[in-house]
């Protein structure tokens, strides 16, 4: 009894230590990345699993887009092209308001006014023609001028963006009136963002616009992901609007804005309008769905007047780009690769919906508060329930934070559970593991599962390495390897019994010990065949190397062991071997009276099947094609394309002749002229073909496949194959 309290207290001990843990990362005493990461994961999949998923028309997205570039030219475009844009904008298409996620930070000289300026200060300046042309010329050359007129008295916001630090670059051109004026306390104490400098527009521009919004994000994640934005930041005592914010209050008659008391809201038109930020006055990105929840109009179009008049009239228009040259696609939840501006029309979508998310406050207190109690009745009451009861209680934590997750969601507030649901599942994990020796359990089981099938050191490497080592059945890509001893039953019929079976141990010792040796795990000895594979238990990304490595060394090994047995008078065994790589089921199977580990599936049948198939083509070794795709440095000989007895599709196959490093130039030059030969009989090109293979023959009679041709050959001369002949062979026995 003494000894079960012992073990109950030490139970207690460690749960709370976890409670202890979780506590310091929720009040970020201890770095919690993981978790954050965590959170975000929760919070990006409530956020696609809720989208609204619909249209928003209201507010069209104007497409500087790859079409746009290439009927219009590259990027920036002359500014008088802009003002004809803006005009068109509004006074053919009536549109409501327009926002610019561009900056036009430097003077348009693309209309050549520089040098005429200084021909006729210079070299021209005494030729009237040429000044009086000059003059009349000159203010179609002011393109700035031309923009400038063009957004005079109209509902347009420029964008620009701050910079949070103040580089070598300094700042550049000019900002628009804030929104409202701080004294200097006021501005240390506002929770907003405060940079050091700006790339605003130039003055002439900025000062004939409406309005101007930022559209910089000094708030992105840790993983680049674009969660939050802020609406307001604050600079030299200056509170200025984001292009989003600014372009909603120019389009609805610039209503007046102002700040909840409580810091957690901004205000339009006195309350009518509710946006939750928090405290860096940013908001959640209500993102309607993935690229293209807004009607994308290329700017082109608009300039060729081939846009409808409904598309625009009284809509909301953001300028920006989706080319991906000009550097505007951004990571989001909803996309990785996502249109900046679109991020903007979210936002202005999201306030005018009401479909902000908010973080009250408050919500870090309920979650600490949830952790605490949460973590305290785990702990208690864990180590005294049976399993099934402390799963069907974890079960039950679990499903009630996903309720509360969901229930505040649907309210419109995020709440974060990654810390919480952590917890519970590590609660649960370190109770139902204690007692139990999980780890001493888990080496016998290896040990004993695995240990018939597999060398010691791979045991012992799945042992230290802690890795999956489930004998339940699952699929992978394996390769297996068959081999079996040519002429075996003749053989054994000229042996006594006691000799047949020292032979066959003195030659499955040497081949399964090759096998051990390249990572492999015997499925079965069957008489004078073994079968093995490579994949598992252990998963080898060098599966298919390994298992054609070790059929290269058992060739090798018969070769040696043909010595012994004719010094004990035996008779010398060749072998013949297949291998094969695909998707095979593995796992212990059999009956309640005995199982096995072994492999199942169609890709370990065809093995089988070209090991049969060594003996019609003279070779050693046979590989199918998925094996020979797995070994990009392995020379081979291609020696067929056949139909295998149960299998409609045809394959190739291959003979393996050695890795690359291994092949001499001779050889490679002799499997050259055979390949040629080989595409000149598929071409139904007899003669090419036959001249080929006879030269290859003389100089290598006992290679079997050479005649194997040259005997198709002569059959399709005296037969030709009808016009669907596509170069298989059909095997009709295994």
């Amino acid at each position: 009894m003494e000894k079960i309290k012992k073990t109950i207290w030490f139970r207690y001990a460690g749960s709370f230590l976890l409670v202890l843990i979780f506590l310091l990362l929720s009040l970020n005493i201890i770095p919690s990345t993981l978790f954050v990461q965590l959170d975000h994961q929760i919070y990006d999949t409530q956020l696609r699993t809720t989208m609204p998923g619909r249209l928003e028309s209201q507010i069209v997205i104007l497409d500087v887009d790859e079409r746009s570039l290439a009927r219009v030219g590259r990027w920036p475009w002359p500014r008088n092209q802009l003002a004809q844009l803006v005009n068109t904008l509004f006074d053919q298409y009536q549109i409501n308001s327009l926002g610019f996620d561009f900056v036009f930070a430097e003077e348009d000289k693309a209309g050549g006014l520089e040098v005429l300026e200084h021909l006729a200060t210079g070299p021209l300046k005494d030729f009237p023609l040429f000044q009086t042309t000059f003059a009349k010329l000159r203010p179609t050359l002011l393109h700035d001028t031309i923009f400038a007129r063009a957004l005079t008295d109209r509902p347009v916001v420029m964008g620009y963006y701050f910079k949070q630090r103040n580089d070598k670059g300094g700042q550049s051109g000019q900002l628009p009136p804030p929104l409202a004026t701080l004294d200097k306390l006021e501005a240390q104490q506002f929770p907003g963002m405060q940079p050091e400098s700006f790339g605003a527009n130039l003055q002439i521009l900025q000062n004939q616009a409406r309005e101007g919004g930022f559209f910089d994000n000094p708030l992105v994640d840790q993983d680049g992901v674009f969660r939050r934005v802020p609406l307001l930041q604050v600079h030299n005592g200056g509170i200025y609007g984001s292009l989003a914010l600014n372009l909603l209050r120019t389009a609805l008659g610039t209503p007046t804005l102002s700040i909840s008391p409580t810091g957690d809201a901004i205000w339009l038109d006195d309350g009518a309008f509710r946006i939750p930020v928090d405290r860096d006055m940013a908001v959640l990105v209500p993102y309607m769905g993935p690229q293209g929840s807004f009607p994308y109009i290329s700017a082109a179009d608009v300039l060729e007047g081939r846009v409808a008049q409904d598309k625009l009239e009284g809509r909301i228009v953001l300028m920006g780009t989706t080319a991906p040259g000009l550097l505007d696609l951004r990571s989001t939840p909803v996309q990785h690769v996502y249109p900046g501006v679109e991020i903007h029309a979210n936002i202005i979508a999201g306030i005018m919906d009401g479909r902000i998310k908010s973080r009250p406050a408050e919500m870090f207190l309920i979650e600490l508060s949830a952790l605490l109690v949460l973590g305290i009745l785990l702990t208690l009451l864990l180590p005294r329930l049976s399993p099934m009861l402390g799963t069907l209680l974890t079960a039950s934590s679990l499903a009630a934070v996903v309720v509360a997750t969901l229930l505040t969601w649907q309210k419109g507030m995020v709440m974060h559970v990654g810390l919480l649901l952590s917890l519970t599942i590590l609660l649960y994990i370190y109770h139902m593991a204690y007692g139990f020796f999980v780890e001493s359990r888990s080496k016998r089981q290896i040990s004993k599962t695995f240990g018939q099938y597999i060398p010691s050191e791979l045991v012992d490497e799945m042992t230290a390495s802690g890795s999956d080592v489930s004998i339940g059945g699952e699929s992978r890509t394996m390769t297996v390897l068959f081999s079996d001893v040519r002429s075996f039953t003749t053989i054994s019929e000229g042996l006594k019994p006691d000799e047949l079976t020292s032979l066959m141990n003195s030659f499955l010792t040497p081949m399964t010990r090759v096998i051990h040796e390249n990572r492999g795990t015997i499925d079965k000895y069957m008489g004078d065949a073994i079968m093995a594979f490579w994949g598992a238990p252990l998963h080898d990304p060098e599966h298919t190397r390994h298992a054609v490595r070790s059929a290269f060394q058992m060739i090798e090994a018969m070769q040696a062991l043909s010595v012994a047995f004719k010094a004990k008078g035996w008779p010398e065994l060749k072998i013949g071997v297949g291998i094969n790589t695909g998707t095979m089921n593995v796992g212990n199977m059999g009956s309640e009276f005995r199982m096995a580990y072994t492999v199942l599936g169609d890709a370990v049948n065809l093995g089988s099947r070209l090991e049969g198939l060594t003996k019609q083509y003279g070779v050693d070794i046979i590989l199918g094609q998925g094996s020979k795709a797995e070994v990009v440095d392995l020379v081979c000989r291609e020696l067929d394309l056949v139909r295998v007895k149960g299998k409609a599709e045809p394959i190739a196959i291959y003979e393996p002749v050695g890795f690359t490093s291994e092949v001499d130039e001779a050889r490679l030059s002799e499997l050259e002229q055979y390949h040629q030969a080989l595409s000149l009989y598929r071409q139904q090109q007899w003669q090419e073909a036959e001249a080929l293979l006879t030269a290859l023959q003389t100089a290598e009679p006992s290679r079997m496949i050479y005649q194997i041709y040259l005997d198709r050959i002569a059959h399709f001369k005296v037969e030709p194959p009808d016009e669907l002949w596509d170069g298989v062979f059909t095997h009709t026995s295994k």
